[in-house]
């Protein structure tokens, strides 16, 4: 980044910000555009699960860290528990992080899900359950990342409060 621009101008990170975007958009257009040039469900299905696919590992492990500093997995224990576990950047690299990055990640991983659950209502409407399976699919990868990278951010809101306590 340019060191004369004012902070936040820019992207700091347009490559991460277009590949975090660019599965989203190619997962939503295939599935709305699919049926113009294909006949087949399974293809339909496969390419537009793959690509969400592909979404959820680029936003959880890629643009998550590098355009808000976070991470999240989970993990089973020896008692056959779920266990989160989440990571941030400490709170000085955080507050260097770009505003506008941010904002792209937080809004895209929303809309993303809204976009899944409108294109969900219309295949119920157009009674087509197959169809509802692939966005059910769709919804759930995305969704996970929004449960994971919400929870991670209130885990780490809550340590800093107790280190300002």
């Amino acid at each position: 980044m340019d060191q004369n621009q004012p902070a936040g101008e820019n992207y700091a990170n347009p490559k991460t910000c277009f590949f975090h975007v660019l599965f989203k958009a190619a997962a939503l257009a295939f599935y709305i555009l699919s049926a113009l040039f294909f006949d087949s469900f399974v293809i339909i299905f496969v390419v537009t699960v793959v690509l969400a696919a592909l979404d959820f590992w680029v936003v959880k492990n890629v643009s998550g860290r590098i355009l808000v500093g976070l991470r999240w997995w989970n993990e089973i224990n020896e008692q056959g528990e779920s266990v989160w576990k989440f990571e941030c950047l400490d709170q000085e690299s955080l507050a260097r992080m770009n505003k506008k990055d941010s904002w792209l990640f937080w809004w895209t991983i929303y809309l993303n899900a809204v976009a899944w659950i409108f294109l969900g209502i219309f295949s119920i409407i157009r009674f087509e359950p197959d169809y509802v399976l692939v966005v059910g699919v769709c919804l759930s990868l995305s969704i996970a990342n929004i449960v994971g990278f919400t929870r991670c951010r209130k885990v780490m809101l809550a340590k800093w409060l107790d280190v300002l306590i």
